[in-house]
């Protein structure tokens, strides 16, 4: 008996992939991932060779065992020791400017995200954390430098109107936006930045990878810029009105 099916299907989720994602790294259809993991088709040979190079296996260990139930395989140990020890330390993988253009190819690549360093914050609740290194000053007062903290966000519903978020994208990489949904168009979402020079813009629904809440800012002491009161209203007066009308061509 061939575990082959049973044990793609675990491997891909212990990696936390969708269908699509695996399909990829190997090369195949995404059709193939779901008659592979329903057992109506058996793995090719090369597809269970790279199988056994990206998990570190045995084409023995792949085919023979039922790696789902196995107590003492390594590999499995050594990846739930890593689970539990990122979830008991809420390790916060850090995502700099000079690796974000990388970022857009190794956002779902384990080994991508292993090379990135980590550091912790007290006062997180429960859950699925990354920050990014932002640049430039579409989102002053938000200061060029500025680290963002965001909590993963699972689906494009759980989106909040004008609140801020990272956006992963196809066509931008990242960015840190504020965000808006189209109630016209369902497959776009707008993109809004704090500093009104800016002009608002539109991805594709389809094109987001993935979305992280803003939780955090950080910064160094003194680099935030300082604003007098009269400017400061007129670029809250400014954002107000962009906002306004984005609304009105939304609705």
């Amino acid at each position: 008996m061939s575990y082959a099916g049973k044990n793609l299907r675990y491997l891909r989720k212990l990696r936390g992939w969708t269908q699509e994602e695996f399909a990829n790294k190997l090369r195949i259809k995404r059709s193939l991932i779901g008659a592979y993991e329903e057992e109506r088709a058996e793995p090719r040979l090369d597809v269970l060779e790279l199988m056994c190079s990206i998990f570190k296996l045995s084409l023995d260990e792949l085919l023979l065992k039922d790696l789902a139930a196995a107590k003492g395989t390594s590999y499995l140990e050594q990846r739930r020791k890593l689970k539990m020890a990122a979830s008991s330390t809420g390790e916060i993988q850090f995502v700099p400017v000079k690796a974000a253009a990388g970022y857009l190819a190794g956002y779902a690549d384990p080994d991508f995200l292993d090379e990135l360093n980590t550091f912790t914050l007290p006062m997180l609740a429960p859950g699925q954390y990354r920050a990014f290194e932002i640049i430039g000053d579409s989102m002053m007062p938000t200061p060029s430098g500025s680290v963002i903290v965001g909590e993963k966000v699972d689906d494009l519903e759980e989106i909040k109107n004008s609140n801020t978020y990272v956006v992963l994208s196809r066509s931008e990489g990242v960015v840190y936006k504020r965000v808006m949904k189209n109630n016209r168009s369902k497959n776009k979402i707008t993109l809004v930045s704090d500093n009104p020079q800016y002009e608002p813009y539109n991805v594709n629904a389809e094109d987001v990878l993935e979305v992280w809440k803003a939780i955090y800012i950080l910064n160094k002491a003194n680099t935030a810029q300082r604003w007098d009161v009269n400017q400061l209203a007129g670029i809250v007066n400014n954002l107000q009105d962009q906002v306004s009308n984005l609304k009105r061509k939304l609705n």
